[in-house]
């Protein structure tokens, strides 16, 4: 404005000089040329027309100058007032921005960008945008992101970089290719913002979306798809499943006689309690109200469903304490199995939900499962588990010993001990109907501690009252034997027996042997530290790799008396006998045949080099002081 009003005025001076010269040089011309005062008069008004014309002429051209001033200016003015807002919006804005050059080192940042980062300008000036990477993405993303920018000219997308203080966080970035009037790329620019604000909301409404509010267990969506996604899992490893559905019994009476506040509490302390009963593999939730429901993945078999259950029920006994109330309260179950019940998570859920009807219909504080009849096999499975619990306390438990007899000599030599349950009221309980439920229960281990126990102490009696025994032969159950403790514990039965550890034969299975090689290879040779015997029981009937045998510290093989069973017609049970007694002699181990019933079994076996025998035709298993000691049965 200051510029225009200086060239007004500069203009208007001009003008008033160049009239007054215009006025005195024509007066001087018209004095000096003209006398006659008519034509002075003629001559001034058309020195009057003529200045008139020159002044017009002159306003002319100097407006015209103006205007094309004007027209050159303006369009600069208006570039100037844009790059000025363009330079505050960079400035100002909440969204990181960063300029590079074609080839890629950074030119500009504004304030966001330092706010966000943590870097300076003089930290990046100059450096490539690499310097943010966090290592999160490949290669291949910022291969596809680059392609991309060379095809489109623009990138748009989500990308983790590292803050200056080393913390990832994820951006929304967008980047443009910026060309040049020859259609070069000069420049690109990439603006973008922090979304660990964004992501954060995300998670939680994810977890509230999947999570119930008030015990922050899962809620009935999540349990349904890890359901779903658990189901088509076992459905190609060929597993089972099993599904348990809870409610607390008379729940709506704590509510209505304490007030909702207490119902809460005690609703959370029965989900923490629940949780502390499982570990990986089992997936419990709170579907709504006072239920829950409980997703085992690899349960196979009902009577671990129902231990399962069992063992939920037994928790609850225990009272609950808050805010000076003393609760208790009591669960019933219903189970659903798959495959054996349903096939997907929606139908286990409702068949769980009908056996939980039954287990409510039938008095509460207990479980059913969907199939009536499996329902009564899994009671009485618990029961029995029950019963030999008590049978532990109550020393109901006998230890018998079966003869084993040279067969070279018939003399007996050896016994193993055998484990028998004296039921008080059902008498003798065979072996086939608790040791599977021990193993289940895993009151196995206990019972095999207390049997070698029992037998080591009774071979010390044995040797002292002068009988020529050669070994004791106890069976280590699979769950005992895959125990770390079982060498200490071991230790501690010789050391406490003071039995000689070159008596005691330890007999393990086939297949707790293969089931994981190495740590089999372990324990042997960690018991054979001990100075004992190593057998492995029931040869033939596993999966043995020859390879890993020939690595087992094992003195004996034991042939199943399912291949001795049908000696000596049976051809390929004699042709398998001879293999296992073939390969024993290779390797230098002793062969022990099983379940010798009549003569000729024991003829046949004597004559391809079986070193001893035991069964029937020898002996039962029976208690130790009714074992005949001169017993030696002619083979011959």
């Amino acid at each position: 404005m200051l510029l225009s009003y200086r060239g007004a005025l500069r203009a208007g001076l001009v003008y008033l000089l160049i009239s007054v010269l215009w006025i005195q040089l024509s007066q001087q011309v018209f004095i000096n040329f003209i006398d006659e005062p008519r034509e002075m008069v003629h001559w001034q008004m058309l020195r009057g027309y003529l200045w008139v014309t020159l002044s017009a002429l002159f306003i002319f051209l100097l407006c015209a100058r103006s205007a094309r001033t004007h027209r050159i200016q303006q369009p600069l003015k208006e570039n100037r007032e844009r790059l000025r807002q363009a330079a505050a919006v960079f400035d100002c804005t909440r969204e990181g921005v960063l300029v590079t050059d074609a080839r890629g080192r950074i030119v500009h940042v504004n304030r966001a960008f330092i706010e966000i980062t943590g870097y300076q300008v003089d930290d990046v000036m100059g450096r490539q945008p690499s310097l943010f990477k966090s290592g999160r993405h490949s290669p291949a993303f910022y291969e596809q992101m680059f392609r991309t920018l060379n095809q489109d000219g623009e990138w748009s997308g989500e990308i983790w970089n590292r803050r200056k203080s080393g913390e990832i966080y994820p951006q929304w970035q967008t980047i443009r290719v910026i060309h040049d009037e020859q259609g070069q790329i000069s420049h690109y620019v990439a603006v973008f913002s922090d979304i660990s604000a964004i992501k954060h909301s995300e998670r939680e409404l994810a977890h509230l979306a999947h999570h119930d509010p008030l015990t922050d267990l899962p809620n009935r969506l999540l349990f349904t798809d890890r359901a779903e996604q658990a189901l088509a899992s076992a459905q190609i490893h060929k597993r089972g499943c099993a599904l348990l559905m809870l409610d607390l019994d008379h729940f709506k009476i704590i509510n209505d006689s304490l007030g909702h506040n207490v119902g809460d509490q005690l609703l959370k302390a029965v989900g923490e309690r629940l949780q502390g009963l499982f570990g990986p593999g089992v997936t419990l939730a709170r579907l709504g109200g006072d239920e829950f429901a409980v997703l085992a993945e690899s349960c196979p078999q009902v009577v671990q469903a129902a231990a399962l259950a069992q063992r939920i029920i037994d928790s609850m006994k225990l009272p609950f304490v808050f805010d000076g109330h003393q609760l208790f309260v009591s669960v019933s179950i219903g189970i659903s199995l798959f495959p054996s019940d349903a096939l997907s998570a929606e139908q286990l859920l409702r068949n769980a939900d009908s056996a939980l009807f039954k287990a409510k219909s039938s008095g509460r504080e207990g479980f059913a499962l969907y199939t009536e009849e499996l329902t009564a096999h899994a009671q009485n499975r618990i029961e029995v588990g029950n019963e030999l619990r008590r049978a532990l306390d109550q020393h109901e438990l006998r230890v018998y010993y079966q003869p084993v007899h040279d067969l070279q000599t018939s003399v007996l030599i050896g016994v193993e001990a055998l484990v028998r349950w004296q039921h008080p009221q059902r008498g003798l309980v065979p072996p086939a109907e608790f040791i599977p439920i021990a193993e289940r229960t895993g009151l196995i281990a206990e019972i095999d501690a207390w049997v070698m126990d029992q037998a080591c102490r009774q071979m010390c009696r044995w040797l002292e009252e002068g009988k020529t025994l050669s070994f004791l032969a106890v069976n280590v159950s699979s769950r005992l034997f895959a125990r770390r403790e079982l060498y200490e514990q071991v230790a501690k039965v010789l050391h406490d027996t003071g039995l000689d550890p070159a008596k005691l034969e330890l007999e393990v299975t086939e297949s707790a042997v293969m089931d994981d090689p190495e740590v089999a290879l372990e324990q042997l040779h960690r018991l054979r530290e001990l100075g004992l015997s190593l057998a492995i029981d029931d040869f033939g009937t596993g999966y043995s790799s020859l390879l890993r045998l020939k690595r087992l510290p094992v003195q004996k093989l034991k042939i199943d008396q399912g291949f001795v069973a049908g000696l000596p017609w049976d051809e390929d049970d004699a042709a398998i006998v001879r293999v296992v007694i073939a390969l024993a002699q290779s390797m230098g181990m002793q062969v022990q045949a099983e379940g010798i019933e009549q003569m000729e079994q024991a003829r046949f076996l004597l004559n391809h080099q079986c070193d001893l025998g035991q069964g029937y035709w020898f002996g039962r298993p029976m208690l130790a002081a009714d074992i005949d000691w001169a017993r030696a049965p002619a083979i011959r």
